[in-house]
């Protein structure tokens, strides 16, 4: 397939939106199944049409060997405004699940909290970040990925001193050493009580 046809670019449109953060090119080739060489190619396709569309909110954020999908500047005072009411509203079901299975799992990777909630989780990752309730690092393991984990504010937040005050963390933490361990040698995993 033509590396900048219509669907090619609809393809990497829909990916970039997905993932939500930078994209390498070798990522975006190995998950789209082109040459790396043609990447740049499609991903300057993709810029065209997003400024072409005057009516659209969204462009791209491009350097050497990454690409992001990101809003335009000019709706640069109403998102700021969202943002704003956002914050002061107080945690979502869906924000409180996720920042629960960070806390009790993490430092954990976007890939696996939307593979336990079963949804795209992006933004309700960005708010518990602006809100001062988790951070990012670097997973060692995936270079372009990070992996997410409570602050220090969440823990003030909480009035704990450590993370092991949590409600039942010891037996959250036994539970995960058993999935470890059961993913690590592929037997099934023993209940834990």
């Amino acid at each position: 397939m033509e590396p900048n046809s219509n669907s090619k670019i609809a393809e990497l449109e829909a990916l970039l939106f997905l993932h939500g953060e930078p994209l390498s090119f070798k990522k975006i080739a190995a998950v789209l199944d082109i040459k790396e060489e043609a990447c740049a190619e499609l991903v300057h396709a993709l810029d065209e049409k997003l400024q072409e569309d005057a009516r659209g909110g969204l462009h791209l954020v491009v350097d050497k060997e990454k690409v992001q999908l990101a809003t335009k500047p000019t709706f640069g005072k109403l998102l700021e405004a969202f943002v704003r009411e956002e914050l002061t509203e107080e945690l979502t079901p869906a924000s409180v699940e996720t920042l629960a299975i960070i806390a009790y799992l993490g430092p954990i990777s976007r890939a696996k909290i939307e593979y336990l909630r079963g949804v795209n989780s992006s933004v309700i990752l960005r708010s518990l970040m602006l809100r001062g309730l988790i951070e990012r690092e670097p997973d060692p393991e995936h270079a372009s990925s990070f992996l997410y984990k409570t602050t220090f504010d969440f823990m003030k937040h909480l009035g704990l001193r450590a993370e092991n005050e949590l409600p039942e963390f010891a037996k959250f933490q036994k539970l995960l050493e058993v999935f470890e361990a059961k993913k690590e040698d592929g037997s099934q995993p023993a209940e834990v009580g």
